[in-house]
């Protein structure tokens, strides 16, 4: 068995009847994991289909990852039928995209519910089990949390305010994760990844390059990564955020204090913060934000946004 390979390992993956999730759950297979395959619709027993016809294991498991229950019956699925939970893939999304003054109440709720909640759901399942099983080997057990956030929490994008937000509470979730599962054996990172899909069809333009054998976008790209970190080879990394897509994997740094404002006296006056922070901002570009807006010059796949 090789660092990478899956064999004997027990991986869940939600969202995974199509787009990013099936490319997950079949590299995970592929890899030699059994996978319980989540999607809302029948579309899961297609690729518990692809899978075992390449010669895999697998199970489906039809339910809305924003109900929380599901979150159990997921980690009940894995245990009752291979005997193990090994690997969490999130993967689960939906989008309502609106400009903030566009935003309605279930649009935001919908959002948060099917990502945060999502995640939640089922990270609370599994670190439940993975805390038990640790107890009770009397030492550090296997398992791999793998979060999907997105690129849109780093740059805040502007009509997907529901979207942002819900990707943001993933990279904290998966921070809090890494804090609270490590000293059980788990890792928990989160990637924030770029592919071609049914959600994303009507933001990436093709690739430039027709005579690319596999897609700059294709999902297998990032699936190709997502195996990586669910094996014995990424043991060392944890509480990270990768951004994945093309060629390249990009390591995000943690955010930085720019400046340190110190009041003379001890306590602030509104002039003296006018004074020292008014001149500090004073000609600064409108794109010097909290934003990472630099993570666009990572692209080099040539591939136009349509957005």
């Amino acid at each position: 068995m090789t660092e990478t390979s899956l064999a004997g390992r027990t991986a869940i993956v939600t969202g995974a009847g199509g787009g990013l999730g099936r490319a997950e759950a079949l590299a995970l297979a592929a890899a030699g994991a059994n996978v319980v395959v989540n999607d809302y619709s029948a579309a899961g027993d297609e690729v518990v289909a692809e899978i075992k016809a390449a010669g895999g294991e697998a199970i489906a498991v039809r339910g809305d990852i924003g109900e929380w229950a599901l979150g159990d019956q997921l980690v009940a699925a894995a245990l009752d039928t291979w005997g193990s939970l090994d690997i969490v893939v999130n993967n689960a999304g939906v989008l309502r995209d609106k400009m903030i003054f566009s935003l309605t109440e279930s649009d935001w709720d919908e959002v948060i519910r099917v990502h945060l909640k999502g995640h939640a759901s089922l990270s609370r399942a599994a670190a439940v089990h993975w805390r038990a099983a640790s107890k009770a080997a009397g030492a550090p057990i296997y398992g791999r949390l793998v979060n999907t956030t997105s690129e849109a929490f780093l740059f805040g994008s502007a009509g997907q305010p529901n979207y942002s937000a819900a990707k943001a509470g993933i990279v904290a979730l998966t921070l809090s994760a890494n804090q609270g599962l490590s000293r059980y054996g788990v890792t928990a990172n989160a990637i924030a990844p770029r592919a071609r899909t049914a959600m994303t069809e009507k933001v990436f333009a093709g690739d430039p390059n027709e005579e690319r054998e596999l897609d700059i976008l294709a999902p297998e790209r990032v699936a190709t990564f997502v195996s990586y970190l669910a094996s014995p080879a990424a043991a060392g990394i944890s509480g990270q955020v990768f951004v994945v897509y093309g060629d390249m994997v990009a390591l995000m740094d943690s955010p930085k204090v720019e400046q340190k404002f110190t009041a003379d006296s001890g306590v602030f006056s509104t002039d003296e913060l006018a004074a020292k922070l008014g001149s500090h901002f004073e000609g600064r570009s409108p794109h010097q934000t909290y934003a990472a807006y630099s993570v666009a010059e990572l692209d080099t796949t040539g591939v136009q946004n349509l957005n």
